[in-house]
């Protein structure tokens, strides 16, 4: 399947199907694979006019949009001149394998899910060392990836979720700063949001579940409550202590409602979606769900990661996950 190689603008390895009569090199570069049109039309033994109509159609369709999949990269022609080539990324690759009907696209999907997971890991234990040499000890981050590498042993991820925790690692670079502070003890909350738009109640909370249950409703046991806890996690989130509320900000409360969802396990199912669909309701209502150019603060793919890291996480982690996540939300984000 060959080997990625260390290189400063993307790696190269080798995709062959197992009859060998497919052989690519494939671009790996920001946490994907690249193809461009004529690997395609080699990929899937299709005409050039065939994939080029499929991808118009995923444009179309607006499936996907053109400039979140395709990039332009130099690459040198037959004739050795270096041209700017379109390539395209996995999401796209596997659109128009879908439309083909193709089963090497199936395989091809396989095999790039793999090769990113191994990049996913490997990469970051390549990384590790200079990351260590610019914040000490790195305990919260340290930690975090082995949530990570728990969720690894514990389920094989598909492509969407390897993805989001590629989005996590990088979302977490941006905290490198704070992670001196944390290891002297000094981790602060900060650039959060005080005024709340919104308060959460219980009766608003599983109206929101009900609607869940239109579009989840193959499970007749999806968001049947287990107990009262879901009623619990709501209340706790405003709970005070000497007349100061415990989690202050809007972004702390969200943090503490993601977290105290998941873990209690209120439903007999559904409760990792359930927990993330109130966590952005929760943002939306308040106002704080979106940048000002109308970008999430938090990645769909990380919160999905998130999630999971959750679920699998012990709980004497809770209060560095729930102060990972509000630095991942914050104002700075």
């Amino acid at each position: 399947m060959g080997k990625i190689n260390n290189a400063p603008r993307g790696e190269i390895t080798i995709y062959q199907t197992k009859d060998k009569k497919v052989k690519l090199e494939v671009k790996i570069q920001q946490e994907t694979t690249w193809l461009n049109l004529n690997q395609m039309v080699i990929l899937f033994g299709r005409d050039k006019s065939v994939i080029s109509r499929h991808l118009r159609n995923v444009f179309k369709t607006k499936e996907l949009t053109r400039h979140s999949v395709v990039a332009k990269f130099a690459t040198t022609g037959a004739d050795r001149k270096v041209y700017q080539v379109d390539y395209y990324t996995l999401d796209a690759i596997l659109s128009v394998g879908y439309r083909v009907n193709s089963k090497r696209g199936a395989q091809f999907r396989i095999w790039a899910t793999n090769v990113l997971k191994r990049h996913l890991i490997d990469g970051y234990t390549l990384n590790e060392r200079r990351l260590k040499e610019k914040a000490g000890k790195l305990e919260a981050l340290q930690k975090s990836i082995k949530l990570i590498s728990t969720i690894k042993t514990h389920k094989e991820l598909d492509y969407k979720e390897a993805m989001g925790l590629l989005d996590v690692i990088s979302d977490y670079s941006y905290g490198l700063g704070l992670l001196d502070e944390y290891d002297n003890k000094k981790l602060k909350i900060t650039k959060t949001t005080s005024e709340e738009k919104f308060r959460l109640d219980y009766d608003g909370a599983i109206k929101t579940v009900e609607e869940l249950k239109k579009r989840f409703g193959a499970s007749s046991i999806f968001g049947k409550e287990k107990d009262k806890s879901f009623r619990g996690s709501i209340d706790t989130i405003y709970q005070t202590f000497d007349n100061k509320e415990l989690y202050p900000s809007v972004e702390e409360k969200a943090a503490n409602l993601l977290y105290f969802i998941v873990k209690n396990h209120s439903f007999v199912d559904g409760n990792k979606r359930i927990a993330a669909s109130i966590f952005l309701w929760f943002l939306e209502k308040n106002k704080i769900l979106y940048r000002d150019d109308g970008s999430k603060r938090l990645a769909d793919n990380a919160l999905v990661a998130l999630t999971l890291m959750i679920a699998e996480s012990n709980p004497s982690e809770r209060d560095i996950i729930s102060k990972l996540v509000v630095n991942l939300i914050n104002r700075d984000n």
